[in-house]
């Protein structure tokens, strides 16, 4: 197997740098986008089922994103031209009660599949043609953070998207650790105890917004 296809970059790595076409014009990635949060995704084909419900979605939610200090850029291995002509098909469909979808985050041409080899969006095994449903959220220096891959017949979660960006961000500025399904205003996680004195002052804190559920296991309350 071409071991080109199967290089990637991992969480905590550099974001690989590329120069690119796209929809809204050419890009520096990715110190075009330097001081923000950035979800880099891929898509298998323009003019697909999936990917326009996931581009009508992801659109709608732009602002949301935005509101996070996150920008949204795609790729595909199609033609700048293949790009537009279904961007510009998409505002005509309606679906979910999404109309008027007017995608303005930039969409990548990647013909020769060089980018999609960088991040490594082609996989052989799934198609030797289209990326996979990639997902790379990268902080505002340039770091990978978090990285999902979906089948091709699968479409995302953007709540579960944005989410994640979410908690990386309170794990950032709080300096802890978000549990099972935490959704912003849900309690955190204190990094575990690093010594047996700091774990019993933890258990057996008086702290009116900390509760233990045994050494290893404390929240920290958060005010709704």
């Amino acid at each position: 197997m071409d071991e080109t296809y199967n290089k990637m970059p991992l969480i905590g790595e550099p974001a690989p740098a590329f120069d690119a076409v796209t929809t809204q014009g050419p890009i520096h990635f990715p110190s075009d986008y330097t001081g923000k949060w950035v979800i880099l995704f891929s898509h298998p084909a323009d003019f697909t089922p999936v990917c326009t419900t996931e581009f009508m979605t992801f659109t709608s939610m732009l602002e949301d994103f935005r509101a996070l200090n996150t920008e949204l850029v795609g790729i595909s291995v199609d033609s700048l031209y293949a790009h537009i002509a279904w961007l510009r098909k998409i505002q005509d469909l309606e679906w979910n009660g999404l109309k008027d979808i007017n995608v303005t985050f930039p969409l990548i041409e990647d013909i020769r599949m060089e980018v999609a080899k960088k991040y490594g969006m082609m996989q052989p095994g799934a198609s030797t043609t289209q990326a996979v449903r990639a997902v790379f959220i990268i902080d505002p220096v340039a770091t990978i953070r978090a990285i999902m891959y979906y089948p091709l017949t699968t479409g995302r979660n953007m709540d579960e998207i944005k989410r994640v960006v979410s908690a990386l961000q309170k794990a950032d500025s709080d300096a802890c650790a978000t549990p099972a399904n935490w959704r912003p205003g849900d309690d955190v996680l204190i990094p575990t105890a690093g010594s047996c004195g700091i774990a019993k002052e933890r258990v057996e804190s008086a702290d009116p917004n900390m509760y233990c559920l045994d050494w290893f296991l404390c929240f920290r309350k958060e005010t709704k």
